[in-house]
């Protein structure tokens, strides 16, 4: 297929703990990849540090470890969009897998919301 991007990002991933951050994963929507930190651009996690009530943290622990799984589960892309990063300093992209954004599969699974530009609860 004309244009398509190739899956070529590979890495061993762990949940990131307080020790050196790379390679691992933060949260549903945040990971560590070699020294850069990526924010996941087309959905909102719920947030763990610290979460808002017991409902937001077992989804949030849930995101994360899924997010984990998706990532070591094979060779993925990462694409830039509008803006190159957040405010944070981390890159702003979609991770895709043979072209399908792993961020939709987490949001049809429940775990994660498309990102809509609103922080909203996770606790209502």
């Amino acid at each position: 297929m004309p244009g398509a991007i190739s899956d070529t990002v590979t890495a061993s991933f762990s949940i990131c703990g307080s020790a050196r951050r790379v390679n691992c994963v933060v949260d549903g929507d945040t990971f560590w990849l070699g020294r850069q930190k990526i924010r996941i651009a087309d959905i909102d996690a719920p947030e763990l540090t610290p979460p808002r009530c017991e409902h937001e943290r077992e989804l949030g622990e849930a995101a994360k470890h899924r997010l984990r799984a998706l990532l070591n589960a094979g060779p993925f892309s990462l694409v830039a969009g509008a803006r190159d990063e957040d405010p944070f300093g981390r890159k702003l992209r979609r991770v895709l897998r043979a072209g399908r954004s792993i961020g939709e599969r987490m949001v049809a699974e429940g775990l994660v919301r498309r990102w809509d530009g609103d922080r909203r609860s996770w606790c209502d």
